[in-house]
């Protein structure tokens, strides 16, 4: 009987402990969903009116996450639904036009529903690369600050500001990477603007929201790089993380291992940050309905700066 009684106590103990296990971990999402919207294309065709490079999406799915290619000029209602159910989103870089394009119209709107979000406590990250940084950088200081810079297609290494010793996005990442960082060109531009660094810091609105991280030169101007929002999960490159590991189409997009470390230590801090929102989607189906798998790519390499692309309607 003590046998029995000792084993019974024993059963209950591994309950309660698994029940403890579970309650911590009630606020970290291991299924993680990111948006990452679409854009115009240039030349629009039959079933060719928007686009997502799919470097962005193994990006993501390199570090653990699915993805919903967030499409254009969809209503301000779709979009809510959306947000409702997805854990993040990356604006991506491109050539659309920041102020007048269904890609402009969109992140506006998950940036205001992710500002709105966290005021509610409720937690939603949004990264935006290249243009998806610009983007970002309109939405807060509602003004056009961007100038041309030499930087369409060149490896730089990052200057890092004072600030970079408060940083959420590199606080993990391994010392010998950040020295490579600083050190060596692991970061790929493809920009003909930029923000300087005088115009981001004269202005109020984004000096008081983001804390600037690194900056860049083009051998003449002074540019803003990487930043994060002081008080919000919002992040911004103005280099791009994903073409190391996955884009190959250009001599001066580095591949070194530092390089790769740099695509996956990206990544992996992005997810993570997804991790943190609890959103999902009403049913399985709607989930499975709206992921990218329901979409194949195209191999664009040979006449594109993208390996492979996918497109829609």
């Amino acid at each position: 009987m003590t046998r029995i009684y000792g084993v019974v106590c024993f059963w209950v103990f591994l309950q309660a402990a698994s029940s403890a296990v579970i309650n911590l971990e009630t606020h970290r999402n291991d299924r993680p969903v990111i948006g990452v919207l679409a854009q115009e294309v240039s030349a629009p065709k039959p079933g060719k009116n928007a686009y997502i490079a799919a470097s962005y999406v193994k990006y993501l799915e390199s570090a653990g996450a699915r993805v919903v290619p967030v499409m254009i000029n969809k209503s301000e209602e779709e979009y809510t639904r959306l947000f409702k159910s997805i854990n993040g989103i990356l604006f991506p870089g491109g050539s659309a036009n920041i102020s007048f394009s269904g890609y402009a119209r969109a992140a506006g709107i998950f940036y205001r529903l992710a500002l709105e979000a966290k005021s509610k406590g409720d937690y939603f990250p949004v990264l935006g690369t290249c243009l998806g940084f610009e983007q970002l950088a309109l939405l807060t200081s509602e003004k056009k600050l961007r100038s041309h810079t030499n930087t369409a297609g060149v490896a730089l290494p990052l200057d890092f500001t004072p600030e970079i010793k408060a940083s959420r996005m590199f606080k993990d990442f391994p010392e010998d990477l950040m020295t490579a960082l600083a050190n060596e060109p692991l970061t790929e531009n493809s920009h003909q603007l930029s923000i300087t660094t005088k115009n981001f810091r004269g202005n109020e609105k984004l000096k008081k929201f983001y804390r600037i991280l690194s900056t860049n030169t083009d051998g003449e101007k002074e540019f803003v790089s990487t930043v994060e929002a002081y008080d919000y999960p919002i992040y911004g490159t103005q280099w791009h993380p994903e073409k190391n590991a996955f884009e190959w189409t250009r001599p001066y997009i580095p591949h070194t291992p530092s390089a790769i470390k740099t695509t996956f230590y990206m990544a992996r801090f992005f997810v993570n940050e997804a991790r943190k929102s609890l959103h999902n989607f009403t049913s399985q189906e709607e989930e499975q309905n709206a992921l990218i798998y329901n979409y194949s790519p195209t191999y664009t390499g040979k006449k594109s700066v993208f390996e492979q692309i996918y497109y829609f309607n």
